[in-house]
């Protein structure tokens, strides 16, 4: 494969342009994003079937199911799922018309709302939790040997934290 730099007609060197992306680089580059799309792709497909919701619903109830009280504020839940308050909104009506979710007005803010986990919701996510699981396991995690878990887990843990703090 000729390198993008060289099919873009572009110079190389670092003193006078971008660093690019050696043959290794790239493919890991690459992969990352392959992976990361069919992924996700997969894992969505099997939350619909198992129980008609998508990831962003999944991770909405997930992180509910694991707060206190099973409610969050609705900034809080944005920040954690990298939403848009307008996205977030969208999402808990959605939950909500599934009586997964209500909202409750936070009473020491009266400008603070939760979203609060209902027991159809808890039920919903008991249901599809194993067919969730089963679907990470075949199409991750199981697919990486017990040596290799800790190193990927680190790596991507430090890609997350650069991020994170890019995004502050």
């Amino acid at each position: 494969m000729q390198p993008l730099a060289d099919t873009l007609g572009m110079v190389t060197s670092e003193a006078i342009g971008p660093r690019w992306l050696d043959e290794t680089e790239m493919r890991v580059w690459r992969a990352f994003l392959e992976a990361n799309g069919r992924l996700t792709q997969r894992i969505n497909d099997g939350l619909k079937a198992a129980g008609d919701m998508t990831l962003d619903d999944y991770e909405v109830l997930v992180h509910l199911s694991e707060s206190d009280a099973h409610r969050l504020r609705m900034s809080e839940l944005s920040e954690r799922l990298l939403h848009s308050q307008s996205r977030l909104t969208q999402r808990i009506d959605r939950l909500a018309g599934r009586g997964y979710v209500v909202r409750e007005k936070c009473p020491e803010d009266r400008r603070g709302t939760f979203a609060v986990l209902t027991p159809a919701g808890l039920e919903a996510l008991r249901a599809t939790a194993p067919h969730h699981l089963g679907d990470v396991r075949a199409a991750l995690i199981d697919l990486i040997e017990p040596h290799e878990q800790a190193v990927l887990a680190d790596v991507l843990e430090r890609v997350a934290q650069s991020a994170r703090l890019s995004d502050a």
